[in-house]
């Protein structure tokens, strides 16, 4: 694979058969045959929409990792054999921009029936890990970031585990916040249908943009004991929406 990366030019449709065919195959020997047609049609089209949006993060907060890189912004997909032996391999595959391994990030993830995008909320309490504490001391200023940036309704709500739990469809904020106090570990997200054309063309870096940095918001809360102030920095250089 060149170290050049191509303009980013949208995703390769076989990203879905593939994944499909490894959970069929989850196996070294089919992988191995495969892993060509892996590094051509699923690991470069990530690593070129890596490489493009990651100058948009980059002004968002320079903290969030940008790198078109393993282990920095695409998870392998190979597990840990030493507990995976009999399915060395993930089903699924993910993009994710955060500062570190479990923060609060936003994701886009792909399994054989299509895509999904959106924020990762981490609850626990930690040095660099502030969410729980914010929406303690700021619940209505989190709620106030519902209504203006237009989340409500626009995303369903799951509770993040092994296999992620749908608790509430079109989540709203003025009507479910007790949700984000009941769960830990938080997923807002939408999906994408694999059959979109969107995700096959370069417009679909628009329309993640335009919803990153309506979620990014709620990132403030997650990442900073002094979540006004970085709002405050993002409305002055992106606008308030009207």
């Amino acid at each position: 694979m060149s170290a050049v990366l191509p303009p980013f030019s949208g995703f390769n449709k076989d990203i879905f058969a593939f994944l499909e065919e490894l959970e069929k195959n989850n196996n070294t020997k089919w992988f191995a045959k495969n892993r060509e047609r892996y590094q051509e049609n699923v690991v470069l089209p990530a690593k070129s929409f890596v490489s493009s949006i990651g100058q948009f993060f980059t002004q968002l907060n320079p903290a969030i990792r940008t790198e078109p890189k393993f282990n920095k912004t695409i998870m392998r997909i190979n597990k840990d054999m030493r507990f995976s032996k009999d399915t060395p391999y993930k089903n699924y595959f993910l993009i994710h921009f955060g500062r570190f391994k479990m923060d609060s990030e936003f994701y886009l993830y792909f399994d054989k029936q299509g895509a999904d995008f959106g924020i990762f909320l981490n609850g626990e309490k930690g040095d660099e890990l502030f969410f729980s504490q914010n929406l303690e001391r700021y619940p209505g200023e989190i709620a106030k970031v519902f209504d203006q940036y237009k989340l409500n309704n626009r995303f369903d709500f799951h509770e993040f585990k092994k296999i992620p739990q749908l608790i509430q469809k079109k989540f709203n904020a003025d009507k479910h916040f007790d949700l984000i106090r009941k769960n830990k570990y938080i997923l807002l997200e939408r999906e994408i249908p694999q059959t979109s054309k969107l995700l096959y063309k370069a417009d679909i870096l628009t329309e993640l943009v335009k919803n990153y940095a309506s979620l990014y918001p709620l990132y403030c809360f997650a990442i900073s004991h002094q979540p006004q102030k970085l709002l405050d920095k993002f409305e002055e250089t992106m606008g308030v929406p009207v």
